[in-house]
Protein backbone atom coordinates (compact mmCIF):
# COMPACT_ATOMS: atom_id res chain seq x y z
CA UNK A 1 0.00 0.00 0.00
CA UNK A 2 1.29 3.46 -0.80
CA UNK A 3 0.61 6.75 0.95
CA UNK A 4 -2.73 8.32 -0.05
CA UNK A 5 -0.96 11.70 0.08
CA UNK A 6 1.20 10.62 -2.86
CA UNK A 7 -1.91 9.79 -4.89
CA UNK A 8 -3.38 13.21 -4.08
CA UNK A 9 -0.19 15.06 -4.96
CA UNK A 10 1.02 13.02 -7.96
CA UNK A 11 -1.93 11.10 -9.42
CA UNK A 12 -0.37 10.93 -12.90
CA UNK A 13 2.76 9.28 -11.51
CA UNK A 14 0.65 6.60 -9.82
CA UNK A 15 -1.41 6.09 -12.98
CA UNK A 16 1.80 5.61 -14.97
CA UNK A 17 3.03 3.04 -12.45
CA UNK A 18 -0.21 1.08 -12.91
CA UNK A 19 0.18 1.16 -16.69
CA UNK A 20 3.86 0.17 -16.53
CA UNK A 21 3.00 -2.75 -14.24
CA UNK A 22 0.06 -3.84 -16.38
CA UNK A 23 -2.43 -3.30 -13.57
CA UNK A 24 -5.98 -1.96 -13.56
CA UNK A 25 -6.85 0.46 -10.78
CA UNK A 26 -9.19 3.48 -10.84
CA UNK A 27 -7.08 6.30 -9.43
CA UNK A 28 -9.75 8.91 -10.17
CA UNK A 29 -12.29 6.91 -8.17
CA UNK A 30 -9.82 6.69 -5.28
CA UNK A 31 -9.43 10.48 -5.31
CA UNK A 32 -13.19 11.00 -5.41
CA UNK A 33 -13.81 8.58 -2.54
CA UNK A 34 -10.98 10.19 -0.56
CA UNK A 35 -12.56 13.63 -1.03
CA UNK A 36 -15.91 12.32 0.20
CA UNK A 37 -14.25 10.64 3.19
CA UNK A 38 -12.62 13.90 4.23
CA UNK A 39 -15.86 15.83 3.74
CA UNK A 40 -17.65 13.39 6.03
CA UNK A 41 -14.87 13.60 8.58
CA UNK A 42 -15.08 17.39 8.61
CA UNK A 43 -18.86 17.41 8.93
CA UNK A 44 -18.75 14.75 11.65
CA UNK A 45 -16.27 16.77 13.73
CA UNK A 46 -18.26 19.98 13.29
CA UNK A 47 -21.50 18.31 14.36
CA UNK A 48 -19.83 16.71 17.36
CA UNK A 49 -18.70 20.17 18.38
CA UNK A 50 -22.25 21.46 17.96
CA UNK A 51 -23.54 18.49 19.96
CA UNK A 52 -21.25 19.31 22.87
CA UNK A 53 -22.30 22.95 22.82
CA UNK A 54 -25.98 21.96 22.65
CA UNK A 55 -25.49 19.73 25.67
CA UNK A 56 -23.98 22.61 27.59
CA UNK A 57 -26.90 24.90 26.62
CA UNK A 58 -29.48 22.30 27.68
CA UNK A 59 -27.83 21.99 31.08
CA UNK A 60 -28.11 25.76 31.61
CA UNK A 61 -31.42 26.41 29.80
CA UNK A 62 -34.70 27.33 31.39
CA UNK A 63 -37.33 24.61 31.56
CA UNK A 64 -39.41 26.06 28.71
CA UNK A 65 -36.36 26.12 26.36
CA UNK A 66 -35.21 22.56 26.97
CA UNK A 67 -37.77 20.89 24.69
CA UNK A 68 -36.59 22.83 21.62
CA UNK A 69 -32.96 22.29 22.50
CA UNK A 70 -33.56 18.57 23.04
CA UNK A 71 -35.18 18.38 19.60
CA UNK A 72 -32.11 20.05 18.10
CA UNK A 73 -29.91 17.58 19.96
CA UNK A 74 -31.93 14.68 18.55
CA UNK A 75 -31.49 15.99 15.00
CA UNK A 76 -27.77 16.30 15.52
CA UNK A 77 -27.59 12.77 16.89
CA UNK A 78 -29.56 11.41 13.92
CA UNK A 79 -27.29 13.16 11.41
CA UNK A 80 -24.18 11.97 13.20
CA UNK A 81 -25.43 8.40 12.91
CA UNK A 82 -26.06 8.85 9.16
CA UNK A 83 -22.59 10.29 8.67
CA UNK A 84 -20.97 7.51 10.67
CA UNK A 85 -22.72 4.84 8.60
CA UNK A 86 -21.76 6.50 5.32
CA UNK A 87 -18.22 7.03 6.55
CA UNK A 88 -17.92 3.32 7.32
CA UNK A 89 -19.02 2.45 3.76
CA UNK A 90 -16.72 5.05 2.19
CA UNK A 91 -13.69 3.98 4.23
CA UNK A 92 -14.30 0.33 3.32
CA UNK A 93 -14.45 1.21 -0.40
CA UNK A 94 -11.31 3.32 -0.14
CA UNK A 95 -9.48 0.51 1.66
CA UNK A 96 -10.44 -2.03 -1.03
CA UNK A 97 -9.32 0.32 -3.79
CA UNK A 98 -6.04 1.16 -2.05
CA UNK A 99 -5.20 -2.55 -1.84
CA UNK A 100 -5.02 -2.53 -5.66
CA UNK A 101 -2.65 0.44 -6.05
CA UNK A 102 0.88 -0.57 -7.14
CA UNK A 103 4.16 0.56 -5.70
CA UNK A 104 5.85 3.14 -7.93
CA UNK A 105 8.92 1.36 -9.36
CA UNK A 106 12.49 2.58 -9.28
CA UNK A 107 13.05 5.18 -12.02
CA UNK A 108 15.76 2.97 -13.55
CA UNK A 109 13.65 -0.21 -13.58
CA UNK A 110 13.23 -1.42 -17.17
CA UNK A 111 9.74 -0.75 -18.52
CA UNK A 112 8.04 -3.64 -20.28
CA UNK A 113 5.13 -6.06 -20.10
CA UNK A 114 6.87 -9.45 -19.99
CA UNK A 115 10.20 -11.17 -19.39
CA UNK A 116 11.45 -10.17 -22.84
CA UNK A 117 11.98 -6.69 -21.39
CA UNK A 118 14.15 -7.92 -18.49
CA UNK A 119 17.70 -6.58 -18.65
CA UNK A 120 20.72 -8.81 -18.14
CA UNK A 121 23.10 -7.48 -15.48
CA UNK A 122 25.85 -10.14 -15.51
CA UNK A 123 26.65 -13.77 -16.35
CA UNK A 124 28.71 -16.14 -14.26
CA UNK A 125 29.98 -19.43 -15.68
CA UNK A 126 29.58 -20.97 -19.13
CA UNK A 127 26.24 -22.54 -20.12
CA UNK A 128 26.53 -26.06 -21.52
CA UNK A 129 24.28 -27.10 -24.37
CA UNK A 130 22.94 -30.65 -24.64
CA UNK A 131 25.07 -31.20 -27.71
CA UNK A 132 28.25 -30.30 -25.81
CA UNK A 133 28.14 -33.43 -23.67
CA UNK A 134 29.44 -35.82 -26.29
CA UNK A 135 26.83 -38.47 -25.39
CA UNK A 136 23.07 -38.78 -25.39
CA UNK A 137 21.63 -36.13 -23.07
CA UNK A 138 19.03 -37.06 -20.47
CA UNK A 139 16.87 -34.46 -18.75
CA UNK A 140 16.55 -34.42 -14.95
CA UNK A 141 13.41 -36.54 -14.99
CA UNK A 142 14.97 -39.27 -17.16
CA UNK A 143 18.06 -39.25 -14.98
CA UNK A 144 16.07 -39.25 -11.74
CA UNK A 145 13.82 -42.10 -12.80
CA UNK A 146 16.74 -44.20 -14.06
CA UNK A 147 18.66 -43.61 -10.82
CA UNK A 148 15.59 -44.32 -8.69
CA UNK A 149 15.68 -40.91 -6.99
CA UNK A 150 12.60 -39.19 -8.52
CA UNK A 151 9.15 -40.79 -8.69
CA UNK A 152 6.57 -38.54 -10.33
CA UNK A 153 4.09 -41.33 -10.99
CA UNK A 154 3.65 -42.11 -7.31
CA UNK A 155 3.66 -38.41 -6.44
CA UNK A 156 0.67 -37.96 -8.74
CA UNK A 157 -0.98 -41.01 -7.17
CA UNK A 158 -0.57 -39.44 -3.74
CA UNK A 159 -1.58 -35.84 -4.46
CA UNK A 160 -2.53 -35.29 -8.10
CA UNK A 161 -0.76 -33.50 -10.91
CA UNK A 162 2.43 -31.47 -10.40
CA UNK A 163 3.50 -33.61 -7.46
CA UNK A 164 6.49 -35.90 -6.96
CA UNK A 165 8.39 -38.08 -4.54
CA UNK A 166 12.13 -37.83 -3.95
CA UNK A 167 13.87 -41.03 -2.87
CA UNK A 168 17.24 -42.09 -1.49
CA UNK A 169 20.07 -40.02 -2.89
CA UNK A 170 17.50 -37.63 -4.40
CA UNK A 171 16.27 -36.76 -0.93
CA UNK A 172 19.85 -36.49 0.31
CA UNK A 173 20.68 -34.09 -2.52
CA UNK A 174 17.56 -32.05 -1.81
CA UNK A 175 18.48 -31.76 1.87
CA UNK A 176 22.12 -31.05 1.05
CA UNK A 177 21.42 -27.92 -0.99
CA UNK A 178 19.11 -26.62 1.74
CA UNK A 179 21.69 -27.26 4.45
CA UNK A 180 24.41 -25.59 2.39
CA UNK A 181 22.24 -22.49 2.07
CA UNK A 182 21.33 -22.63 5.78
CA UNK A 183 24.97 -22.69 6.85
CA UNK A 184 25.86 -19.84 4.50
CA UNK A 185 23.13 -17.62 5.96
CA UNK A 186 24.25 -18.41 9.50
CA UNK A 187 27.82 -17.50 8.59
CA UNK A 188 26.61 -14.20 7.14
CA UNK A 189 24.96 -13.12 10.36
CA UNK A 190 21.29 -13.71 9.61
CA UNK A 191 19.08 -15.05 12.41
CA UNK A 192 17.33 -18.39 11.75
CA UNK A 193 13.63 -18.68 12.54
CA UNK A 194 11.14 -21.52 12.50
CA UNK A 195 7.80 -20.05 11.40
CA UNK A 196 4.25 -21.23 10.65
CA UNK A 197 3.34 -22.08 7.07
CA UNK A 198 -0.39 -21.76 7.78
CA UNK A 199 -0.99 -18.06 8.38
CA UNK A 200 -3.92 -15.72 8.94
CA UNK A 201 -5.35 -13.81 5.99
CA UNK A 202 -4.15 -10.56 7.60
CA UNK A 203 -0.58 -11.54 6.74
CA UNK A 204 -1.46 -12.45 3.16
CA UNK A 205 -3.03 -9.02 2.66
CA UNK A 206 -0.20 -7.37 4.53
CA UNK A 207 2.59 -8.87 2.43
CA UNK A 208 0.70 -8.16 -0.81
CA UNK A 209 -0.35 -11.66 -1.85
CA UNK A 210 -4.03 -10.81 -1.33
CA UNK A 211 -6.24 -9.76 -2.98
CA UNK A 212 -4.53 -9.99 -6.40
CA UNK A 213 -2.97 -13.46 -6.06
CA UNK A 214 -5.61 -15.21 -4.03
CA UNK A 215 -6.30 -17.77 -6.78
CA UNK A 216 -2.67 -18.96 -6.57
CA UNK A 217 -2.94 -19.82 -2.86
CA UNK A 218 -4.22 -22.90 -1.05
CA UNK A 219 -6.96 -21.48 1.18
CA UNK A 220 -8.04 -22.88 4.52
CA UNK A 221 -11.28 -20.89 4.78
CA UNK A 222 -12.62 -22.74 7.80
CA UNK A 223 -9.69 -21.42 9.83
CA UNK A 224 -9.42 -18.01 8.12
CA UNK A 225 -5.95 -18.97 6.93
CA UNK A 226 -3.79 -19.87 3.97
CA UNK A 227 -0.79 -22.07 3.24
CA UNK A 228 2.13 -19.84 2.33
CA UNK A 229 3.95 -19.94 -0.98
CA UNK A 230 7.08 -18.55 0.68
CA UNK A 231 8.44 -17.95 4.18
CA UNK A 232 8.55 -14.27 3.20
CA UNK A 233 5.00 -14.02 4.55
CA UNK A 234 5.59 -15.03 8.20
CA UNK A 235 9.10 -13.54 8.29
CA UNK A 236 7.96 -10.13 7.05
CA UNK A 237 4.81 -10.27 9.14
CA UNK A 238 6.64 -11.19 12.34
CA UNK A 239 6.56 -7.61 13.66
CA UNK A 240 3.07 -6.68 12.46
CA UNK A 241 1.56 -3.82 14.50
CA UNK A 242 4.84 -3.28 16.34
CA UNK A 243 6.90 -0.14 16.93
CA UNK A 244 10.56 -1.15 16.72
CA UNK A 245 13.55 0.75 18.08
CA UNK A 246 15.80 2.16 15.38
CA UNK A 247 18.78 0.85 17.36
CA UNK A 248 17.50 -2.70 16.81
CA UNK A 249 17.38 -2.38 13.02
CA UNK A 250 18.04 -3.96 10.64
CA UNK A 251 16.33 -7.26 11.37
CA UNK A 252 18.06 -10.00 9.35
CA UNK A 253 16.02 -13.18 9.23
CA UNK A 254 15.95 -16.42 7.31
CA UNK A 255 13.79 -19.51 7.52
CA UNK A 256 13.23 -22.83 5.83
CA UNK A 257 9.68 -23.71 4.95
CA UNK A 258 7.66 -25.98 2.76
CA UNK A 259 5.91 -23.77 0.21
CA UNK A 260 2.56 -24.43 -1.47
CA UNK A 261 1.44 -22.95 -4.79
CA UNK A 262 -1.62 -23.84 -6.81
CA UNK A 263 -0.02 -22.66 -10.09
CA UNK A 264 -3.57 -21.80 -11.15
CA UNK A 265 -2.38 -19.45 -13.86
CA UNK A 266 0.05 -21.95 -15.39
CA UNK A 267 -2.32 -24.53 -16.86
CA UNK A 268 -0.48 -26.61 -19.46
CA UNK A 269 2.81 -24.78 -18.85
CA UNK A 270 6.02 -26.52 -17.73
CA UNK A 271 4.16 -29.71 -16.90
CA UNK A 272 7.15 -32.04 -17.23
CA UNK A 273 9.48 -32.65 -14.34
CA UNK A 274 10.23 -30.52 -11.31
CA UNK A 275 10.14 -26.98 -12.66
CA UNK A 276 6.55 -25.93 -11.86
CA UNK A 277 5.17 -27.96 -8.98
CA UNK A 278 2.65 -27.57 -6.16
CA UNK A 279 4.98 -27.93 -3.17
CA UNK A 280 8.68 -27.45 -2.57
CA UNK A 281 11.11 -26.45 0.16
CA UNK A 282 12.79 -23.08 0.25
CA UNK A 283 15.11 -21.05 2.42
CA UNK A 284 14.07 -17.40 2.33
CA UNK A 285 15.89 -14.33 3.61
CA UNK A 286 14.12 -11.16 4.76
CA UNK A 287 15.48 -7.78 5.80
CA UNK A 288 13.54 -5.17 7.78
CA UNK A 289 15.46 -1.89 7.84
CA UNK A 290 15.13 1.87 8.25
CA UNK A 291 13.21 3.94 5.72
CA UNK A 292 16.40 5.01 4.01
CA UNK A 293 16.49 4.40 0.23
CA UNK A 294 20.30 4.16 0.20
CA UNK A 295 20.40 1.66 3.06
CA UNK A 296 17.59 -0.31 1.45
CA UNK A 297 19.50 -0.41 -1.85
CA UNK A 298 22.64 -1.70 -0.07
CA UNK A 299 20.69 -4.53 1.54
CA UNK A 300 19.15 -5.36 -1.82
CA UNK A 301 22.59 -5.95 -3.27
CA UNK A 302 23.74 -7.90 -0.20
CA UNK A 303 20.84 -10.35 -0.20
CA UNK A 304 21.41 -10.85 -3.92
CA UNK A 305 25.08 -11.60 -3.20
CA UNK A 306 24.04 -14.16 -0.55
CA UNK A 307 22.04 -16.09 -3.12
CA UNK A 308 24.72 -15.83 -5.78
CA UNK A 309 27.20 -17.29 -3.30
CA UNK A 310 25.05 -20.42 -2.99
CA UNK A 311 24.74 -20.86 -6.76
CA UNK A 312 28.47 -20.34 -7.15
CA UNK A 313 29.16 -22.96 -4.47
CA UNK A 314 27.04 -25.36 -6.50
CA UNK A 315 29.21 -24.55 -9.55
CA UNK A 316 26.19 -23.74 -11.70
CA UNK A 317 26.27 -21.21 -14.56
CA UNK A 318 23.77 -18.42 -14.05
CA UNK A 319 22.91 -14.86 -14.90
CA UNK A 320 21.36 -11.97 -13.00
CA UNK A 321 18.62 -9.96 -14.68
CA UNK A 322 16.81 -6.83 -13.58
CA UNK A 323 13.11 -7.55 -13.83
CA UNK A 324 10.92 -5.20 -15.84
CA UNK A 325 7.90 -3.36 -14.47
CA UNK A 326 5.33 -5.70 -15.99
CA UNK A 327 6.93 -8.76 -14.37
CA UNK A 328 7.91 -7.44 -10.96
CA UNK A 329 4.48 -7.45 -9.36
CA UNK A 330 2.39 -4.94 -7.45
CA UNK A 331 4.50 -4.21 -4.39
CA UNK A 332 8.03 -4.28 -5.80
CA UNK A 333 10.16 -1.15 -6.01
CA UNK A 334 13.05 -2.94 -7.70
CA UNK A 335 13.63 -6.59 -8.44
CA UNK A 336 16.41 -8.88 -9.64
CA UNK A 337 16.16 -12.54 -10.67
CA UNK A 338 18.88 -15.15 -10.69
CA UNK A 339 18.36 -17.44 -13.65
CA UNK A 340 20.30 -20.69 -13.66
CA UNK A 341 21.18 -22.50 -16.87
CA UNK A 342 19.01 -25.57 -17.48
CA UNK A 343 20.05 -27.63 -20.53
CA UNK A 344 16.69 -29.40 -20.92
CA UNK A 345 14.98 -26.02 -21.23
CA UNK A 346 17.82 -24.67 -23.38
CA UNK A 347 17.57 -21.46 -21.40
CA UNK A 348 18.46 -19.62 -18.25
CA UNK A 349 15.46 -20.14 -15.96
CA UNK A 350 14.46 -18.33 -12.77
CA UNK A 351 15.58 -19.90 -9.50
CA UNK A 352 15.76 -16.83 -7.21
CA UNK A 353 13.99 -13.47 -6.92
CA UNK A 354 15.42 -10.56 -4.92
CA UNK A 355 12.90 -7.82 -4.19
CA UNK A 356 12.98 -4.41 -2.54
CA UNK A 357 9.53 -3.16 -1.55
CA UNK A 358 10.34 0.03 0.38
CA UNK A 359 7.42 0.64 2.78
CA UNK A 360 4.72 -1.05 0.67
CA UNK A 361 4.39 -4.09 2.94
CA UNK A 362 5.14 -2.17 6.13
CA UNK A 363 2.18 0.15 5.58
CA UNK A 364 -0.15 -2.79 5.11
CA UNK A 365 1.28 -4.57 8.16
CA UNK A 366 1.57 -1.44 10.32
CA UNK A 367 5.26 -2.25 10.80
CA UNK A 368 7.04 0.83 12.12
CA UNK A 369 10.11 2.03 14.01
CA UNK A 370 10.74 5.17 16.03
CA UNK A 371 13.51 7.40 14.74
CA UNK A 372 16.27 7.96 17.29
CA UNK A 373 16.89 11.59 16.28
CA UNK A 374 13.32 12.93 16.18
CA UNK A 375 11.26 10.29 17.96
CA UNK A 376 8.98 10.29 14.93
CA UNK A 377 7.42 6.98 13.83
CA UNK A 378 8.35 5.75 10.35
CA UNK A 379 7.24 2.76 8.31
CA UNK A 380 10.09 0.28 7.80
CA UNK A 381 11.49 -0.87 4.47
CA UNK A 382 11.32 -4.60 3.71
CA UNK A 383 13.31 -6.79 1.32
CA UNK A 384 13.36 -10.50 0.54
CA UNK A 385 15.16 -13.03 -1.60
CA UNK A 386 15.29 -16.77 -2.16
CA UNK A 387 18.47 -18.31 -0.78
CA UNK A 388 17.69 -21.66 -2.43
CA UNK A 389 14.57 -23.50 -3.53
CA UNK A 390 14.50 -27.24 -4.11
CA UNK A 391 13.77 -29.41 -6.01
CA UNK A 392 13.85 -26.83 -8.85
CA UNK A 393 17.58 -26.35 -8.32
CA UNK A 394 18.00 -30.12 -8.78
CA UNK A 395 17.19 -29.66 -12.48
CA UNK A 396 20.55 -28.02 -13.37
CA UNK A 397 22.41 -29.98 -10.68
CA UNK A 398 21.44 -33.30 -12.25
CA UNK A 399 21.54 -32.26 -15.90
CA UNK A 400 24.88 -30.44 -15.82
CA UNK A 401 26.68 -33.11 -13.78
CA UNK A 402 25.55 -36.22 -15.68
CA UNK A 403 27.81 -38.81 -17.30
CA UNK A 404 27.42 -41.18 -20.22
CA UNK A 405 26.69 -44.09 -17.88
CA UNK A 406 23.76 -42.22 -16.34
CA UNK A 407 25.52 -41.39 -13.09
CA UNK A 408 25.67 -37.85 -11.65
CA UNK A 409 28.61 -36.16 -9.95
CA UNK A 410 27.82 -34.36 -6.71
CA UNK A 411 29.38 -30.87 -6.44
CA UNK A 412 32.18 -30.76 -3.88
CA UNK A 413 30.36 -28.25 -1.65
CA UNK A 414 27.52 -30.74 -1.07
CA UNK A 415 29.50 -33.89 -0.31
CA UNK A 416 29.90 -33.25 3.41
CA UNK A 417 26.11 -33.11 3.67
CA UNK A 418 25.81 -36.45 1.85
CA UNK A 419 28.13 -38.52 4.02
CA UNK A 420 31.00 -38.07 1.57
CA UNK A 421 29.06 -39.36 -1.45
CA UNK A 422 30.74 -38.15 -4.65
CA UNK A 423 28.50 -39.67 -7.30
CA UNK A 424 24.91 -40.88 -7.60
CA UNK A 425 24.86 -44.17 -9.50
CA UNK A 426 22.25 -46.65 -10.61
Amino acid sequence: MIDIKLIREKPELVKKAAVDKGMTVDIDRILAVDVRRRELETEFNELRHQQRRAGERIAKAAKEEKAALSKEMGQLKSRLKEIDEERTRVEAELHELMLLVPQIPHPEAPIGHDEAANVEVRRIGTPQAKSDLGFEFKDHLELGQALGIIDVERGVKLAGSRNYVLKGAGTLLHEAVLRLAWDLMLARGFEPLTVPVLVLDRLMYGTGFFPLHREEVYLCERDNGSLVGTAEVPLTGLHTDEMLDEANLPKLYFARSTCFRREAGAAGKDTRGLYRIHYFDKIEQVVVCRADPEESARWHQLILENSEAVVQALELPYRVVEVCTGEMGQGKFRMYDIETWMPSREAYSETHSASALHNFQARRLNLRYRRADTGKPEFCHTLNNTVIASPRILIPLLELNQHADGSVTIPAALRKYMNGMERITR
